[in-house]
């Protein structure tokens, strides 16, 4: 096939969710209500075509010999001899990771049918997974690493909000904030990487010249220190949508959503976009071994403390996002290790695994019943061979260890969440105290929320007044 026909797949790859999001835009807005199989239909066939076209894409570059197809999509802005360019990138790395996603974003569309049916979010729900589906797709084939910032906002906002679905009830409201603040937290870093690597390299694109990985990388800073910051802070953006540790707190909260969301979001994509951008950008920071030796230990404790955690859980959607959390941080593992296409190979098995999972965890407990009636006696408990190897002591203390979730919940909130919130109330108090010296030409009594007194206007009623006195 031409040239222009392997750009056109490679921009459909993107375009099509896109497109369905805003026909389901369209619909909300026109005041018209539309059948749900006009929405489901909208959404599952362009997630259907974007898998096919990635699909199509990568036999024709394997049959071709090509490594990587770039194809530029603009250019947001210059000014003088920098500029901000938009590229969009197939090679082996992100069509594999693209077609997971359009073939999943399809499969759920299709689950959601029935599962959601007569749901008063229907619509709302196949608009926030079209938004999803887009923003993951640019983060797969972005080029470069402003395009990819643009996909990695677009998914941790469509992945709150779905959290929070079920809107009338406060749980879920209060999980989807804080999986969002450990977004927004941990993005950060993503934004100071992006900052740090134009201003060491001049550029945040791919480079024409396929990577250590075997695809396309980014430019590395030529000193060791730069590379290491911008790899420990691309490290920090990662934990936070992958739920490493200290940070994984969000992801069992997460499961409040609907089950289908659940299934795509935490349980295989949403937590596999922090090893995909480590997988990305590897070249970036392949020169420090300081990095190399952070992701592995990141990745490890990970393993463990979600291991232990994910025991001691009673419902099944907060064992498997435990489960998740481990098979992640085992990838994590791997990508340190230097193992690159097994990590990716990881990703993909564990994706399509732990979907399933999740989309048949509501029949689980018939499942059991049916397979102690088959068995004809209760089923044995699993794992008894590990706490034999312990003694008694350790035994209780692992087991207090994992009901605490590693006790991170609680050293977060007050330690870091707390401190921050008294730092407030503090630089709030010294605000309020500074406004009454200016206002009065005297020390206040010093309380965050004074009143003034009570003052009695001529010939009226006592009026009670907020703010300075009048001058």
């Amino acid at each position: 096939m031409s040239v222009l026909t392997c750009h056109c797949l490679l921009i459909a790859i993107v375009g099509l969710p896109f497109g369905a999001f805003l026909v389901l835009v369209l619909l909300a807005c026109s005041g018209r209500r539309w059948s749900e199989r006009t929405v489901s239909t909208a959404v599952t066939s362009a997630f259907g075509l974007a898998a096919a076209s990635a699909l199509v894409l990568a036999g024709i570059m394997t049959c071709g010999g090509e490594r990587a197809l770039t194809v530029p999509a603009g250019t947001w802005f210059t000014a003088g001899e920098y500029g901000l360019h938009l590229l969009l990138v197939g090679d082996r790395l992100s069509l594999p990771f693209a077609a997971l996603t359009a073939l999943l974003g399809c499969l759920i569309g299709v689950f959601s049918q029935r599962y959601l049916h007569r749901e008063p979010g229907y619509l709302r729900f196949y608009l926030l997974l079209a938004l999803f589906g887009t923003g993951v797709e640019l983060v797969a084939l972005a080029g470069a690493l402003e395009s990819l910032l643009v996909g990695w906002e677009l998914a941790g906002l469509s992945s709150a909000l779905l959290i929070a679905f079920f809107h009338e009830r406060r749980r879920p409201v209060e999980h989807a904030l804080r999986a969002f603040l450990t977004y927004r937290a941990c993005d950060a870093g993503l934004l100071a990487a992006i900052v740090w690597l134009h201003h060491t390299t001049g550029a945040s694109t791919v480079t024409g010249a396929p990577g250590g990985g075997g695809w396309a990388g980014f430019q590395a800073p030529a000193a060791t220190g730069d590379a290491v910051l911008v790899g420990i802070l691309l490290l920090w953006a990662s934990m936070g949508k992958a739920a490493q540790v200290p940070l994984g707190g969000w992801l069992p909260r997460a499961m409040e959503g609907p089950t289908p969301s659940s299934a795509v979001f935490y349980g295989a994509i949403s937590i596999s976009l922090g090893p995909y951008l480590l997988l990305r950008t590897e070249s970036v920071w392949a020169g420090a071994p300081a990095v190399w030796i952070a992701v592995i230990a990141v990745g490890a404790l990970t393993a463990v403390h979600a291991t232990l955690a994910g025991r001691v859980q009673t419902d099944i959607k907060s064992a498997l996002a435990y489960a998740s959390m481990t098979q992640t941080g085992l990838v994590l593992v791997e990508i340190g290790a230097g193992l690159r296409y097994l990590a990716l190979a990881h990703l993909i098995a564990h994706a399509l695994s732990r979907s399933a999972q999740i989309l048949r965890s509501p029949s689980l407990i018939h499942d059991h019943h049916r397979l102690e009636q088959a068995a004809g006696r209760p089923l044995p408990p699993t794992g008894t061979h590990l706490a034999r190897l312990l003694p008694g002591s350790a035994q209780a203390w692992l087991y207090r260890y994992a009901l605490e979730r590693g006790y991170f919940d609680a050293w977060l909130q007050d330690h870091v969440v707390g401190g921050f919130v008294r730092l407030i109330r503090r630089a709030d108090s010294l605000d309020d105290r500074w406004a009454g010296r200016l206002s009065s030409g005297r020390a206040p009594a010093g309380l965050a929320d004074r009143r003034d007194p009570v003052t009695v206007p001529h010939g009226g009623a006592p009026v009670a007044r907020q703010g300075g006195p009048e001058t």
